[in-house]
């Protein structure tokens, strides 16, 4: 036992602390790799979207020219007016984009998909050092982009771009690519025991 400000504390291992803070032995020596890595940030639990408002907000302090491309929304949310006043950062979104029930998609969803992935592909030729495409991973489970058209995003950005990915499913192929890769897991959300989506929180 070790006493600090009259306060008892339990002596920890220090091994058994590395070994629950760092999970994974890391191989090689630690080299500065630019803007060039892949993040993928996927699951069912909530907080994808505002992982990526942080680190576009992070990355925008430091002068660096982020692109935030947001999939299957419909650019209504209340951090885009936000991201949109930042002068390094530059939003887009196709427009209006109905919910997508189960696989029921429409035109609409097909035209959006398109036009958000024809955007980041100029966004890459047009200086983007951090490039940010919002639910792009769930293009692929709805049919509305091919897989392989993402694994040439990750390709177009290797070496050149940091690219960022959300979704709520992520491809084996593309998980073995990145180099971040994190899955957020719902353990309770309110919205099952009867809660309304709420400004501010969820949008």
């Amino acid at each position: 036992m070790v006493f600090y400000r009259n306060v008892c504390y339990k002596k920890v291992s220090i091994r058994k602390e590395c070994t629950i803070l760092y999970s994974q032995k890391r191989s090689g020596l630690i080299k500065n790799k630019g803007f060039s890595l892949i993040h993928i940030y996927y699951g069912q639990g909530v907080g994808k979207t505002t992982r990526t408002i942080g680190l576009a907000l992070r990355a925008a302090g430091y002068g660096i020219v982020v692109d935030f491309v947001q999939f299957l929304k419909s650019g209504t949310s209340a951090e885009v007016a936000v991201l949109k006043k930042i002068p390094n950062i530059r939003y887009w979104c196709p427009g209006n984009h109905p919910f997508i029930m189960s696989r029921d998609t429409q035109p609409v969803h097909f035209k959006h998909a398109e036009k958000a992935h024809k955007y980041i592909l100029e966004a890459i030729e047009n200086g983007s050092q951090l490039l940010i495409c919002d639910e792009i991973l769930d293009t692929i489970f709805f049919g509305l982009l091919e897989k392989e058209r993402i694994l040439d995003l990750m390709e177009r950005c290797k070496g050149k771009v940091e690219l960022i990915m959300t979704g709520r499913t992520a491809p084996t192929e593309l998980i073995e690519k990145a180099d971040y890769v994190t899955e957020l897991v719902q353990i309770k959300h309110p919205y099952y025991s009867g809660a309304k989506a709420r400004k501010g929180i969820e949008y």
